[in-house]
């Protein structure tokens, strides 16, 4: 068995241990509140201007760059986050990458630091390296990165692209979710009769940056939600687990200090009878 003194010594770090875990659990909840403020708020602007694009995608029959790819290479736009301590966050992220482009050949442009660590060191593999702080990301940073990708959808340097995100389901539940930003699919002619007085591509050409952008922004701002909720979780429970590690130690500690009580006073009596 443990000595009392390596057992004390150990509740000291289990205990400094709880401290830390405490406090990011602290600094993770008061971050998910704003988080889910701004993930909230950047939903309606997507909203539009997606109802937009499909308005004037359905009066364009499916013909235009943006509906016929010119290579099978894919893009995914991977958001992880910035830190670890969060549970299954950002590796689910990686693992859905991994089994949706299963064989096929991708390239990736990656949003926190966790993405550019993992797919940044790969050749070749990562097109750009400017996003590293997905805390950080502005709306700028979303338009620039739209212009990028379609750029280089248009050039031919990728035929699909697709957004790889952490869906804010629950406090409790968050969703590694792919979304497939292009091609585009031409919906149904339903709707808009607003439209129809100006040229479908023009709109569309108009309005697809802005879809994009707002996708991969209100993208963002989901999964750093996602990840103060992962963080805030499991942090939760590491403080729970430190909580009853100290207390399986101070049971052992309690033990071993009655057994040394015990083999003094058993060494009292018997000096005593001699």
């Amino acid at each position: 068995m443990a000595s009392m003194k390596d057992i004390k010594l150990r509740i000291k770090s289990v205990e400094s241990t709880m401290q830390i875990t405490k406090a990011m659990q602290l600094v993770a909840a008061s971050k998910l509140r704003r988080a889910r403020e701004r993930m909230e708020a950047s939903q309606p602007f997507l909203q539009l201007a997606t109802a937009s694009m499909n308005a004037a995608a359905a009066g364009m029959d499916g013909k235009g760059v943006y509906f016929t790819p010119k290579s099978a290479r894919r893009l995914y736009i991977v958001v992880a986050g910035d830190r670890g301590l969060a549970g299954g966050y950002n590796a689910n992220v990686f693992k859905l990458v991994a089994q949706h482009a299963g064989d096929a050949e991708f390239s990736v442009l990656p949003v926190g630091k966790k993405a550019l660590e993992r797919y940044g060191r790969v050749p070749g593999c990562a097109i750009s390296q400017e996003f590293g702080q997905a805390e950080a990301i502005t709306v700028g940073d979303a338009f620039r990165m739209a212009e990028r990708v379609l750029e280089g959808y248009r050039a031919g340097e990728y035929g699909e692209v697709h957004l790889v995100y952490t869906r804010f389901d629950s406090m409790l539940t968050q969703t590694a979710t792919v979304t497939a930003l292009l091609p585009l699919s031409a919906p149904e002619k339903d709707s808009h009769q607003l439209l129809m007085e100006m040229e479908p591509e023009t709109v569309l050409n108009s309005v697809l940056p802005n879809v994009v952008a707002g996708s991969i922004f209100s993208a963002v701002r989901a999964s750093f939600a996602s990840e103060q909720a992962a963080r805030r979780t499991a942090m939760d429970s590491a403080t729970k687990n430190a909580g009853e590690m100290i207390e399986d130690l101070s049971l052992k500690y309690n033990r071993a200090r009655q057994g040394a009580i015990t083999q003094e006073l058993t060494e009292i009596v018997a000096g005593a009878e001699q």
